[in-house]
């Protein structure tokens, strides 16, 4: 058998007709003229394919290029279509041009039909741009469903629930109902609580995932609080804005690391009443030192032949008959420097037995007479110590009774207030806590405490004062008002806030310094009775996981 890749010499003859079953090697064939005026068919024969050849007509087929790249195949015109008798028969195989030189290798690949090869990328090419608009499609849905559609539905209607305890329902109305002209998706039901373990009643809630979104809580309250709180977000009110527009004690009581967990709608201090008839009577000016009060206070009080008093200089040195003592008891301490965090030493005496002097030495004051609340309404006590809406329980009581306000005397040489204040805060496992410090926003502007302010006071003699610096002077057009607000940019506080009805750290700390008072008025040591109540200081300090350092 020749050797394939051997080339023949061209002059050999080509097979005979003799041998039809022997087909002849395309490198071997004869040259065969071409008959004049046909055409070589564009189909390839089914036998072997010629070689593959340096240059290639235009027309042939043969070359196997991709689909995309494959040029169109000319169509022959109606008058050059060759008849049948002229066609090559399928089984002559394609001639080769003499002056086209034999391939000097062996033949490549050849494809005994011709079947269009076609490449996978064309294929690709053909889809990509199906599945580049139906991306597109699905893109423009998108949007629309996402930013075009919301605008014409109507935005989902939420709820606040809002824990007052102050306030009643009418007092809220009106605000709520501006708000809601602005955003008419976000309800408020607000809804004044009992003071009555008020405390407890929130924590629980807000424990088991029932709480307000809103609710009041007292600055205080922080340490038993802070878990539960979310930080006002800078987008509502940032640090350097939160301290320009409330007082410094808002500021260092609701601060929690660089944020703050509440917001205040109020402030309040407490302060001097004083009787104007027994003042005007005696020929006296309110004092403004502890000195001059404690004077003031025996030159005021009236004994009957028994020795009773009849008419009493200042409830001061006793607890259980006197308004605010633990109050009062605290700012004493402040003011002369002592520790509450730690109330032992000299300074922390020196406070508890200038408390008790009023009861056990000056005899102003003693455990026979009624709450100090009531002798001032009814006329037999000429100063009180209490707070703005003091003002309106002694008017309810007698409003027939002339009394002025001032502030809290003063040690030499100090200036030093005592506040206690309220505060809204956000449950930080509300839902709708973006909603809610929008609405708390709203209700802390100067707006809308104007307005909180106006309808608080056609229920009573006035409002809340103002907790915003910039509107004490609308507070002090009323002189009932004035002092509680001029005392705030000093004033300072601490667990020893009455009235709160905490049952927790105010009501437990003032239980440990009621003890001493007490211990004080029975003729104890005073180092002996502060050193008691200082370790029971210590522990609940600890309990709710606050340091013991120096409280000033």
């Amino acid at each position: 058998m020749p050797d394939p890749n051997q080339d023949q010499p061209l002059d050999e003859e080509p097979l005979t007709d003799s041998e039809p079953d022997k087909p002849t090697p395309p490198w071997q064939a004869e040259e065969e003229v071409e008959p004049e005026g046909e055409e070589v068919g564009t189909e390839p024969s089914p036998g072997f394919a010629p070689p593959v050849v340096e240059e290639i007509e235009e027309e042939s087929d043969l070359a196997e290029t991709p689909e995309e790249e494959t040029a169109p195949v000319e169509e022959p015109f109606p008058s050059e279509m060759p008849s049948e008798e002229e066609t090559t028969p399928l089984e002559t195989p394609p001639e080769i041009s003499p002056e086209e030189p034999l391939p000097s290798g062996p033949p490549g690949p050849v494809e005994a039909f011709h079947i269009e090869k076609k490449s996978p990328f064309g294929a690709v090419k053909k889809i990509l741009p199906i599945i580049l608009g139906l991306i597109l499609v699905v893109g423009l849905v998108f949007l629309i469903i996402k930013v075009g559609l919301p605008r014409f539905q109507k935005p989902k209607e939420i709820t606040l629930t809002y824990w007052g305890l102050w306030e009643p329902e009418s007092v809220m109305r009106q605000v709520i109902a501006d708000w809601n002209k602005d955003n008419p998706n976000i309800k408020i039901n607000y809804s004044m609580q009992s003071k009555l373990q008020y405390r407890e009643r929130v924590q629980s809630a807000l424990a088991r995932g029932e709480g307000p979104d809103i609710f009041r809580y007292h600055a205080t309250w922080l340490p038993m609080f802070k878990n539960q709180l979310d930080s006002v977000p800078t987008e509502v009110m940032s640090t350097s804005q939160f301290e320009a527009a409330f007082y410094p004690i808002a500021a260092s009581q609701l601060r929690s690391g660089t944020s703050y967990l509440g917001i205040p709608l109020e402030i309040d201090t407490l302060s001097l009443f004083y009787n104007k008839d027994i003042f005007q009577t005696a020929g006296k000016t309110p004092p403004t030192t502890w000195d001059e009060l404690r004077r003031v206070a025996i030159e005021l009080t009236t004994h009957d032949e028994a020795g009773r008093i009849q008419t009493a200089g200042v409830a001061l040195g006793t607890t259980n008959n006197i308004e605010h003592w633990s109050d009062i008891l605290g700012l004493m301490m402040l003011q002369n420097e002592a520790d509450l965090a730690n109330p032992t030493g000299s300074l922390a005496e020196d406070a508890l037995i200038f408390y008790t002097i009023f009861n056990k030495t000056d005899r102003v004051w003693d455990l026979t007479l009624p709450n100090s609340m009531l002798a001032f309404a009814s006329g037999d006590l000429a100063m009180y110590f209490g707070y703005s809406w003091d003002v309106f329980e002694i008017k309810n009581i007698n409003p027939d009774l002339e009394f002025g306000v001032v502030e809290a005397p003063q040690l030499a040489g100090t200036n030093i207030a005592w506040a206690s204040f309220w505060v809204e805060g956000v449950n930080n496992k509300s839902e709708h806590k973006e909603e809610a410090w929008e609405f708390l926003k709203y209700l802390s502007s100067k707006e809308t405490l104007t307005k909180l302010y106006q309808a608080e006071s056609q229920l009573r003699l006035f409002g809340e004062p103002y907790s915003r610096v910039e509107m004490a002077d609308q507070a002090r057009t009323n002189p009932l008002v004035a002092p509680f607000v001029d005392q705030a940019p000093r004033a300072q506080t601490w667990y020893l806030c009455s009235r709160t009805y905490d049952n927790g750290i105010n009501d437990k700390m003032i239980d440990y310094f009621k003890d001493a008072v007490n211990a004080i008025n029975a003729n104890e040591n005073p180092a002996d009775a502060l050193a008691t109540t200082a370790s029971g200081v210590a522990q609940l300090l600890s309990q709710y996981g606050l340091s013991t350092a120096v409280t000033r």
